[in-house]
């Protein structure tokens, strides 16, 4: 029996209407936003070294990532994700659809992460700190930052090592290994000392590493870095006439409590390399990583004759500088009656 014409019109109407309606849902599953729908902020996806597509799946449902996980199973295995799975950190935005989530998954493209260091205290501490943001243990930091035959080749040892993180912000990938990571910073570290500071430093008969010692100590002391430079022409001052540095913040690092507010004689008792009231010269290291306007201080001291100084008794955080030791013990005194005063003990 022959076809008439509606029927004709009415099989190519449907067929088009198919070709239509599956164009619309392969847009649908491929480009209309599937990750945190309606939401402001972005989150992160963390994928492990052994990752397989059940824990990218687990890990996108259990942060409340992913919108819809059907549609998002059915792009990446015809994107051939599921067996294409790259460790890494990746930032996913609000409102992203599967095709540009799946591309970089599938891409490794990693979200760099923003690495910062500021004045940590300790290598225990900067490693813990480290670990948190990447995937490295703060154990595996340590090793390599206690081992001489390591720290050796940044001309630096296990005491100082930590002058090798200068601070700033880096962007690094998740999955950097540790010596990748040092490496990196050894690289800021020979920038950092350019030319010109070597040749104050070598001007001063100091190493980098004592300058980064010497500066670590003078940011301990003051956080006016408009009197950074005066603080370091004491320090300076001192050693050029053998004095024991005696410097406070030296014996709370030799203690190892951050929280002390008052140096008292028993904190000075302390048996420690650190502590400058019982051991002359320089520590062995720095006691916190050193920020560049100390280092910058250190470099270019202001020249006086002060051999003393003393916080200021209205706590402005400045301190009073004289050069005989009569005059330091009464603006002590009045220190020591304003901390009394104000109950810090």
């Amino acid at each position: 029996m022959a076809v008439t014409r509606n029927t004709k019109i009415g099989i190519l109407l449907t067929f088009v209407i198919v070709v239509i309606s599956t164009i619309f849902y392969f847009y649908q599953v491929f480009f209309e936003s599937n990750f945190l729908v309606g939401k402001s902020e972005s989150k992160w996806l963390y994928i492990p070294e052994k990752g397989n597509f059940a824990s990218v799946k687990d890990s996108l449902e259990k942060n409340d990532i992913v919108h819809r996980m059907m549609p998002f199973a059915f792009v990446a295995r015809l994107m051939g994700y599921q067996n294409s799975i790259k460790p890494g950190a990746y930032e996913i935005s609000p409102d992203e659809n599967n095709f540009s989530v799946i591309r970089r998954l599938r891409a490794g493209r990693q979200t760099p992460i923003k690495l910062t260091f500021n004045s940590f205290r300790t290598k225990r501490h900067l490693s813990e700190k480290i670990s948190q943001k990447l995937n490295m243990s703060s154990e595996a930091i340590l090793e390599k930052l206690n081992t001489p035959e390591f720290t050796a080749q940044y001309g630096l040892d296990t005491a100082n090592i930590i002058s090798l993180f200068v601070p700033d912000s880096y962007e690094v990938y998740w999955t950097i290994s540790v010596d990748d990571l040092i490496s990196k910073m050894g690289k800021a570290y020979s920038k950092l000392w350019n030319e010109d500071r070597l040749e104050k430093a070598k001007n001063l008969s100091l190493t980098p590493a004592q300058v980064m010692t010497i500066a670590s100590i003078v940011q301990s002391e003051t956080n006016k870095v408009d009197e950074m430079p005066r603080v370091a022409g004491v320090y300076l001052n001192r050693l050029s006439q053998n004095m024991p540095l005696q410097a406070d913040p030296t014996v709370v690092f030799a203690v190892g409590d951050f929280s002390i507010k008052r140096v008292l004689s028993g904190h000075k008792a302390k048996d420690s390399p650190y502590n400058t009231y019982k051991y002359g010269g320089l520590p062995p290291g720095p006691i916190a990583i050193a920020i560049r306007p100390a280092i910058d201080a250190v470099l270019k001291p202001e020249k006086h004759d002060f051999l003393f100084f003393c916080a200021r008794e209205d706590f402005s955080g400045y301190h009073n500088f004289t050069k005989d030791f009569e005059t330091h013990l009464k603006n002590a005194r009045i220190y020591q009656a304003a901390l009394n005063k104000a109950g810090i003990y």
